[in-house]
């Protein structure tokens, strides 16, 4: 399980409005959320819940900044999550220094290579 520290409720606006940015930019990994489209959606859903909530003055800024915290335990990986605030990856997640493969095996290193282009562009909409 990930370990992802909670978001203060001063910084609700950014957070919402990075996080929005992320949630529809289809070169990010939060387009398509972790298990397909519709889930995608529903996180989509939240967020812009929250943050009509929130800009509406229906919740306060702490009710949001608990609201957000919970989304992004429940939609982000822990990468991601490193991402967005700032960090460096963890270690395990760290990006392995690039080598020569064999054409035989380019299938799982795409894969690879796409998922860390995503967090790539992910660096564009990160909060701290």
């Amino acid at each position: 399980m990930a370990v992802y520290g909670g978001i203060q409720a001063h910084e609700v606006e950014r957070w919402l409005n990075a996080l929005t940015n992320a949630a529809y930019d289809r070169r990010c990994p939060l387009t398509k959320v972790h298990g397909g489209n519709a889930r995608a959606r529903t996180a989509r859903q939240d967020l812009l819940h929250l943050a009509t909530a929130f800009r509406g003055g229906e919740r306060s800024r702490d009710a949001v900044a608990d609201g957000l915290s919970r989304w992004c335990q429940h939609y982000l990986t822990e990468a991601e999550w490193y991402v967005l605030v700032g960090g460096r990856r963890p270690a395990a997640q760290a990006k392995p220094a690039p080598r020569v493969s064999e054409p035989s095996s380019d299938t799982p290193n795409a894969d690879e290579q796409a998922a860390d282009d995503a967090l790539e562009v992910l660096y564009q909409h990160r909060v701290g």
